[in-house]
């Protein structure tokens, strides 16, 4: 298991962190603050569909390895519990992998093991054939 060394870019401006990184499975956890907040002070949806986003592609990516890169081409998030502080752990795992698409389940629970979100990302293969 190499675990991404990704710290630019909006990963980095989110503070996530990768435990486990594989074709198989890819667990990442954050720290909500304030400023990933939406007006209404809970923790903004477009960080859990980041998220999402970034488990799946970067699983995809290690899962298709050599022979190509992913891109997204779907991103389904559902908010389930809002959240204003604390830890948060996504955890992805393929639902499918073809040639062509491969499809990821993210969820996504707080401290005390309650489920906040749940997402899916289809991503495309882009081989090099």
């Amino acid at each position: 298991m190499e675990i991404p060394e990704m710290t630019d870019g909006l990963v980095g401006l989110l503070g996530l962190t990768f435990d486990e990184a594989s074709g198989d499975r890819v667990v990442i956890r954050w720290k909500v603050r304030p400023e990933l907040h939406q007006p209404a002070g809970i923790l903004h949806g477009g960080v859990y569909c980041t998220v999402v986003e970034t488990v799946g592609s970067v699983g995809g990516t290690l899962w298709l390895g050599d022979r190509g890169s992913v891109v997204g081409v779907s991103n389904q998030t559902d908010f389930l519990r809002a959240v204003r502080e604390g830890e948060l752990v996504a955890v992805g795992t393929p639902v499918h992998r073809g040639r062509s698409q491969q499809l990821w389940q993210v969820e996504i629970t707080d401290a005390e093991g309650r489920l906040v979100s749940r997402g899916q990302v289809r991503l495309q293969n882009l081989t090099r054939d």
